[in-house]
């Protein structure tokens, strides 16, 4: 052996065993792809990069928002979707991408203030979408739940209609209160809690609604107990914008695969108005961007489609786009979807969506258990949430696509066995900045996040080589609706 070679034969020991906490390779031919291979290309710095680039981003919404945001409509959030297109750009051998431009319906309340005889209603809570109102007037109770014109009493122009809830969507009960001649559609809950509800149904417009708020049962008992003695007196005000908003869904697919059998990964790129969304969800646009640029140095079997929807925020909007403009060919293309939402909150349990596949379509429960299954292997705990409406899935599940994901929690508050399990704290939320202006930097988990998207790179590994145990689809199940759930919520707020 000459002293060349055996320099060159040390030289390649050396980086062969430079350690097994990411992939090396020697040359560009693509390795053959393998979830655990995958995996290990996961690095912390991606991630903490891509974040801090974000941050920046929403900085440049300061001076028209007065905070950092990604919300759709604000420079912010324009160049968040440059600042992915030009990420991709950039893997252009490996992908082809495009944009998918749409008219989302953006809303907001400034402020609000509801007083009955003088007091102030401390729960109440402006529905999302509803129409301003300044106004004054008398309090009459609706009948059964609200849903039909029947169940107002007649005379009632300029009255405010206190409506149980139930029965119908929030909408509905907003849409026959206003023909009925309310001024206020007040809907109370009938579980313990505010009522935080949306008037979104693409059947309605704005002006076809009353301007609505909710309370809580509590309140709503304090309200019966007025009304036994007399006619109570409302004072409402919301100051509220409904309008449209041009914005961009943006999704990359793989030029090899096959194009047949479609795996299909989605996050969203918009955060609340309020805060940059840092976490929500900045966290899973990065795992998705950082993993299209490790999937580069593997050689899939099946196609990959990665999307960035918009305007989640609003109502899941660029996904259901998305989804409701499929043909029933390309349909059936994709095998199953991927939904990433929040994957760092401070306070994190890991949680696992309940995609059985009793109330959704075949393989939604093959997603879930490759999720627990990873999770018990790497000696880490979960915790099943419902499947109930909250993120970007709902799309996919209601044109009969298999779906599932993870998350860490949101506004919702840790338990003390959940403390025992995932460490942090109790009584306290997962994530104490949900849709806050403190979503930012210090908001991240950062060992949460790496785990999700180690477990995010063994998913797309695993089916991106083989669908050979994944149910093949039904096609004969595509836009039929009798099989397909009613989801609870649409985004964070409740639709009945």
């Amino acid at each position: 052996m000459t002293m060349g070679s055996l320099f060159l034969g040390l030289v390649f020991l050396c980086f062969l065993f430079l350690g097994d906490s990411h992939p090396i390779f020697f040359d560009d031919e693509p390795a053959p792809i393998c979830g655990h291979d995958l995996e290990k290309a996961v690095r912390e710095i991606d991630l903490s990069e891509g974040a801090s680039e974000l941050m920046n981003l929403a900085q440049s919404s300061v001076d028209e928002y007065k905070a950092p945001t990604r919300v759709i409509g604000s420079q912010g959030h324009d160049e968040t979707l440059q600042y992915i297109t030009s990420s991709l750009k950039k893997l252009s051998e490996y992908y082809d991408f495009y944009t998918q431009k749409f008219t989302a319906k953006y809303s907001k309340v400034f402020n609000y203030d509801l007083s009955i005889n003088g007091c102030p209603m401390e729960s109440a809570s402006p529905f999302k979408y509803t129409p301003s109102i300044e106004a004054t007037g008398k309090l009459k109770l609706a009948e059964n739940e609200g849903c039909e014109i029947e169940d107002y009493p007649e005379d009632l122009e300029g009255y405010a209609a206190l409506i149980s809830r139930g029965g119908c969507s929030f909408a509905q009960k907003s849409k026959v209160a206003k023909t009925a001649g309310a001024s206020l559609a007040i809907i109370y809950n009938t579980e313990d809690g505010p009522l935080k509800g949306t008037l979104h149904d693409p059947q309605f417009e704005t002006c076809d609604l009353a301007a609505s708020i909710g309370i809580s049962k509590d309140d709503a008992d304090k309200l019966f107990s007025l009304m036994e003695s007399g006619t109570p007196h409302f004072e409402a005000y919301i100051d509220a914008c409904v309008k449209e908003v041009p914005t961009t869904n943006i999704i990359a697919e793989t030029k090899a695969g096959d194009h047949d059998n479609v795996v299909m990964l989605g996050a969203h790129s918009d955060s609340v108005s309020a805060g940059p969304g840092i976490n929500d969800n900045g966290s899973g646009s990065i795992t998705l961007l950082s993993l299209a640029k490790y999937l580069t140095k593997f050689k899939i079997n099946n196609a990959v489609r990665l999307a960035w929807w918009s305007a989640e925020e609003e109502g899941l909007l660029g996904s259901n786009y998305y989804t409701d403009n499929l043909t029933e060919e390309e349909n059936k293309k994709i095998r199953l979807f991927l939904d990433y939402d929040m994957l760092a909150s401070p306070n994190y349990a890991f949680e696992v969506y309940d995609s059985d596949d009793a109330t959704n379509p075949e393989g939604s429960s093959k997603i879930r258990d490759l999720f627990t299954s990873w999770y018990e292997k790497n000696g880490y705990s979960y915790k099943l949430i419902p499947f109930d409406g909250r993120s970007d899935y709902v799309g996919f599940i209601k044109n009969s696509i298999p779906a599932g994901g993870i998350a860490t929690g949101a506004e919702r508050k840790k338990t003390e066995e959940e403390q025992e399990i995932f460490g942090g704290t109790a009584g306290e939320p997962y994530d104490s900045c949900y849709h806050q202006l403190c979503d930012d930097l210090d908001n991240l988990n950062y060992e949460a996040w790496v785990v999700n998207t180690r477990l995010i790179a063994y998913s797309l590994g695993t089916y991106a080589d083989s669908l050979d145990d994944f149910p093949e689809r039904d096609i004969t199940a595509i836009s039929s609706t009798d099989s397909n759930p009613t989801f609870k919520y649409l985004g964070d707020r409740l639709l009945y």
